[in-house]
Parts: C-alpha cells; sequence; structure tokens
C-alpha cells in the first residue's frame, strides 16, 4: 500500500544522481515525499562527500536492491598523496602530512600494480561494518582503537586519468571498477602507504552500479521539477531494471500464474534469475531447484481471492 493507504505506487527504479553533503538516507527522505509513498529504499550507501549513481526502488522494486547491491561498480576519484587523514577521505581530520614531491609518476602507476585484481583489502576502521554489534565508526568516534579483518575484495580496473602537484601534495584522478564491498577510499589509503608518504580521498563520483548508470541518473532537481509540474515522479520500470540487474528467463502467463502462487516452474536456470512475462513484466526472481526453478522473490503475487493456479508445465 502506498501512504496513508493509498494506492500500490507504480514499482521501478529512481537512479538519482546524488549531490554531495547529502546522505543516502537524506535521498530517500526526498524521493518518498516525490513519490508520495512511504515504500522506499536504497541500494548500495554513498558517503555525503560522494556523488553519482545512488539506485533508489518504489514499492515491489525494493524487493530487487539486495541484488542491485551485490553487483559491482564504477567511480572516478582523486586521491591526494601526502596527506593521511583519520577516515581516509577529505572528511576527516589530517593526522599526517609528508612532502611527496620527490614520488615520480612511474612510482605511482607501478603501486597501483598490486592494487589491482584479487587482494585482501582491510575496510576503513570509520567504516559501517558491526563489530560486535555495533558499527566500527561508532567505535573510532567513542575513542576506540578498531582495525577490521581483511577481506577479499576485486579490483577490476584502477586506471590513472591524470597527476597533478602542489605545495609539496600530488592528486591523483582515478578510475576504478571494484566489486562490491570494496572501498575505495581504503584503496587511496593503501597506494599512500605503498608510496611511504600516505593518501586519502578527496573527491569520490559514482559512474555505474552493475548495468545502472549515469545515463539514467536525474538530479533532485530535475526530478522535482517533474514532480512540481504535475507529472508522476519518473522510474525505470520494474521490467527493465530487473533485466539490467539479473539474467531473464522468459515465461508463459499460465507460469506467471504459478509464481505468483509460489509454485516451482520448469525452467532451467543457473542462479538467480528474473522471470519476465508479456508486457513485459517482472513476475519473479527464480532460482535452481532439483532441475526447476524455484521463486525467491515474487512481484506479482496472486489475489488472495484467486483461485488456485494450476501446476505449469
Amino acid at each position: 500500500m502506498g501512504r496513508r493507504g493509498g494506492p500500490e505506487p507504480t514499482p521501478g527504479i529512481v537512479v538519482v544522481d546524488k549531490p554531495q553533503g547529502w546522505t543516502s538516507h537524506d535521498v530517500v527522505a526526498r524521493v518518498r515525499r516525490l513519490a508520495r509513498t512511504s515504500k522506499v529504499g536504497h541500494a548500495g550507501t554513498l558517503d555525503p562527500m560522494a556523488t553519482g549513481v545512488l539506485v533508489v526502488g518504489i514499492g515491489r522494486a525494493t524487493k530487487l536492491l539486495t541484488y542491485i547491491v551485490g553487483h559491482d561498480k564504477a567511480y572516478d576519484a582523486t586521491v591526494r598523496l601526502g596527506e593521511s587523514t583519520v577516515t581516509d577521505d577529505a572528511e576527516g581530520e589530517v593526522t599526517v602530512t609528508v612532502d611527496a614531491s620527490t614520488v615520480t609518476d612511474e612510482a605511482i602507476r607501478s603501486a597501483i600494480g598490486p592494487l589491482t585484481g584479487d587482494i585482501l583489502q582491510r575496510p576503513s576502521a570509520v567504516s559501517a561494518i558491526k563489530v560486535d554489534g555495533k558499527r566500527a565508526y561508532a567505535r573510532v568516534r567513542g575513542g576506540e582503537d578498531v582495525e577490521l579483518p581483511e577481506r577479499p575484495v576485486t579490483v577490476a580496473a584502477f586506471d590513472v586519468l591524470d597527476i597533478r602537484r602542489h605545495d609539496g601534495l600530488i592528486d591523483v584522478d582515478v578510475r576504478v571498477e571494484v566489486s562490491s564491498g570494496t572501498y575505495v577510499r581504503a584503496l587511496a589509503r593503501d597506494l599512500g602507504a605503498a608510496l611511504g608518504v600516505g593518501g586519502h580521498l578527496t573527491a569520490l563520483r559514482r559512474t555505474r552500479v552493475g548495468g545502472i548508470g549515469l545515463d539514467l541518473a536525474r538530479t533532485l532537481e530535475d526530478l522535482g521539477a517533474v514532480v512540481d509540474g504535475g507529472e508522476e515522479l519518473p522510474r525505470v520500470g520494474l521490467a527493465e531494471a530487473a533485466s539490467a540487474t539479473l539474467p531473464v528467463v522468459e515465461v508463459s502467463d499460465r507460469e506467471a500464474a504459478a509464481l505468483g502462487f509460489g509454485q516451482w516452474i520448469d525452467a532451467s536456470v543457473d542462479g538467480p534469475t528474473v522471470a519476465i512475462a508479456a508486457g513485459p513484466r517482472a513476475v519473479a526472481i527464480v532460482e535452481p531447484k532439483a532441475g526447476r526453478a524455484k521463486p525467491l522473490v515474487v512481484f506479482e503475487p496472486a489475489a488472495a481471492s484467486s483461485p488456485a493456479a494450476p501446476a505449469a508445465e
């Protein structure tokens, strides 16, 4: 149901170009007001200093967010060499400053090599990861020393776009493609550590989450103007969003009805897959089970008053 018992909101995703200084929660709150529904969530938190792609789900599309979060992500970023901060980004207090002017361009590119591919990364201490039930950043702010364990991540690309030098510091513009759970500010920290001068992130812009990129993103100002003009909040339809996130299996109306009742269907899938019916309509997310397809998430549940669907052939 929508807000105050209203109609179910049209499901879909809104791709927001998040402004700097806003939290992801701030963006969700704004989209709730624009969409006139409380059933809104987001996939993949962005820090307040970061900008770019924030995927926001509306209505039944919120069920898709878990799968969007797990996709790889791409960022444009700036790493400052010669300064370390308590948060590994520009939001934290500078703790150490070192003259980095002797670090060569070749040394920077060489140090990036070991930070590319399948690596073990220690997340930044000031992160949302929970330690004994409490967020790591809350422990750090409470005066605790926190060192999180390393975990495997994949840095598929770590490319230098530009190198700029000023006042003994070096700003390196980079483009990275990383697996879910990778901290770009930890890459900045580790690059600085490898060069012996320290480093932190001064700018971060997410350009892609899975197959969803900036080409689909709109600013909050643009979205607000559309709604103020009397139109519905624009969104990417559920079927299109799901197809950009997961493999697709086409199903008949009979199979769609069966999935709506939570029944298995005869279909060959290799992992989580979106079942698409005529329309196109995203009916469910299915997974392989005993040679068939079992519904994991149902986007079109059968109405309680509907007669039981016959087993799909």
